[in-house]
């Protein structure tokens, strides 16, 4: 996420709070969003993305609106605003990088567990990427307890491995991450993830080239 890089403990405590079904209206939302994300983050060209992530997060945002109580939107919502601050690059998207934040803040709020977790894996990205103070609220350790906290909801996931080896190879910790990135080429497919999973295993090899290159 270019420049543009409490305590999980305490999120927990939010595990007791009762869980929002989705409408059905709210399930083809929440799927559109996913598809159009992976559509723009895995094919879209790079300098049309900014424009293309502004546009979803105003639709990300609007299905919020019209279900504040679903975990699954809040996150997701969180999700397109990241990666649309990863796209805009520079100081300028350290708003949107604080929104993101807010909003997968929330949706652990709601249910800590929607989405097999990733809330979690999502904030741990954005702690280990964003810089810190006094410029934003980077910070390593948080990053590590909240993708420990993913791994320990959904252990065989592709994302919740995936970034946690990115997290380890920033790190200088190589062969762990490795061993990360091996468990994440492992994991079960998403059937309505296809286009993601796919996007994210060329990732993941990328990912693993280098790591492999330090490690020889």
């Amino acid at each position: 996420m270019n420049p543009i890089r409490n305590a999980a403990c305490a999120l927990l405590c939010f595990a007791s709070l009762p869980a929002f079904a989705l409408s059905e209206q709210g399930q083809t939302q929440l799927q559109s969003l996913q598809d159009r994300w992976a559509e723009i983050n895995y094919q879209v060209p790079k300098e049309q993305r900014e424009k293309a992530f502004a546009s979803l997060s105003e639709q990300a945002q609007k299905a919020v609106t019209a279900e504040p109580d679903a975990a699954e939107l809040h996150i997701w919502n969180g999700i397109i605003l990241s990666t649309y601050a990863g796209s805009k690059g520079g100081l300028g998207a350290l708003g949107l990088v604080k929104e993101a934040k807010a909003s997968l803040e929330q949706g652990l709020a709601l249910d800590p567990k929607a989405l097999s977790g990733s809330a979690f894996t999502s904030l741990g990205s954005l702690y280990y990427q964003v810089p810190g103070w006094p410029i934003g609220f980077g910070d390593d350790e948080k990053a590590e307890a909240m993708l420990k906290q993913a791994l320990a909801i959904n252990p065989d996931g592709i994302d919740p491995n995936y970034f946690y080896a990115d997290y380890l190879a920033r790190a200088k910790r190589y062969a762990e991450a490795k061993v990360a990135l091996e468990k994440a080429l492992q994991a079960p497919a998403r059937p309505n993830r296809l286009s993601a999973d796919a996007g994210r295993k060329q990732d993941i090899q990328a990912l693993l080239s280098k790591v492999n290159a330090e490690l020889k």
